[in-house]
């Protein structure tokens, strides 16, 4: 640009404003990759949510694992007091003391029928959080993928705009096509 209103163009300005203002091929990618980019945001926080949901159910899982196992531990006790007390039943010459070992022996086995209960309630109950961490991570697989080809789509657009090799466009299109029903496929 000169001092006295003489405005001179590089030779990509011509260009850049002629694809501004025709919305040519520049701004038609620039729009598909922001969709794109959007759709992509969205696949990746449904990813990163299937994952936490599974982490806390598996974390769930071992926890009622972890009780049920404190339950197996205090129901061997009970077995040992039980075995105590009818040992000592057995070996005990007064019949006063017997009849009490034996009564100890029988409460012991009566708490371990409860214990036992709790135990298997928590072992079934661990079980299901498996399972549903399982049924939550299920559709990450899928979201990943989804996430890959809308990435791969994303490139392309943007190697199109450099090349302006249509065909490149077309990929980019086939891909981002596969990339979003792979998400939907992903909750269903």
């Amino acid at each position: 640009m000169s001092g006295k209103g003489i405005h001179v163009h590089g030779p990509h300005d011509h260009e850049v404003e002629h694809q501004a203002q025709a919305g040519g091929l520049g701004q038609r990618i620039a729009i598909f990759t922001a969709v794109l980019a959007t759709i992509g945001a969205i696949v990746s926080f449904l990813g990163g949510h299937t994952q936490n949901e599974a982490l806390y159910y598996k974390n769930e899982a071992v926890l009622k694992k972890t009780q049920a196992s404190n339950q197996w531990n205090y129901y061997q006790a009970k077995s040992m007091k039980q075995n105590l007390a009818e040992f000592a039943a057995g070996l005990a010459a007064d019949p006063a003391k017997a009849e009490k070992y034996a009564a100890e022996a029988k409460r012991y086995s009566d708490e371990k029928k409860e214990i036992q209960k709790e135990a298997e309630k928590l072992e079934k109950e661990s079980a299901a959080f498996s399972e549903r961490a399982e049924k939550a991570l299920h559709p990450h697989e899928k979201l990943a993928i989804s996430m890959t080809l809308l990435q791969i789509a994303i490139a392309l657009a943007s190697i199109t705009v450099l090349t302006k090799k249509d065909w490149l466009l077309w990929g980019a299109g086939i891909s981002a096509l596969a990339g979003v029903a792979t998400g939907i496929i992903a909750w269903f």
